[in-house]
């Protein structure tokens, strides 16, 4: 009967669980402030549904009015463009750059301001 020293079955991750190559994605915190105006869009029946994207060297988060649709707008996580101020990019639904920056409340807080104004 073969032994087999438990350290190394265990350091040794099966090959499907290995990653090649690392991927950008956004923390705890990061999805908490993202998170926090999405269910206030949510309560507020503007925003449906989301979805999340963790590439090599981007990570994005979606937002949909509808699940079925483009997504209205783009939060992207760019950590290659931070010494450029572009960390952080709000897209809209055409690619146009709604504000960048390093500061994610800032650069989200655009889309407080657009989709809360009153129409009267």
């Amino acid at each position: 009967m073969p032994v087999y020293n438990l350290a190394e079955y265990r350091s040794n991750k099966p090959t499907h669980l290995q990653s090649s190559l690392p991927v950008v994605s956004f923390n705890r915190t990061e999805l908490g402030v993202i998170m926090s105006l999405y269910g206030r869009m949510v309560a507020s029946g503007i925003w449906r549904d989301y979805g999340i994207s963790h590439l090599k060297d981007v990570a994005i988060f979606s937002i949909f009015r509808r699940t079925a649709d483009f997504p209205l707008y783009r939060i992207e996580k760019h950590p290659d463009l931070k010494a450029r101020n572009s960390l952080y990019i709000v897209k809209a639904m055409d690619g146009q750059i709604l504000k960048r920056g390093n500061e994610l409340k800032r650069v989200v807080s655009v889309l407080d301001k657009r989709n809360l104004r009153l129409v009267g």
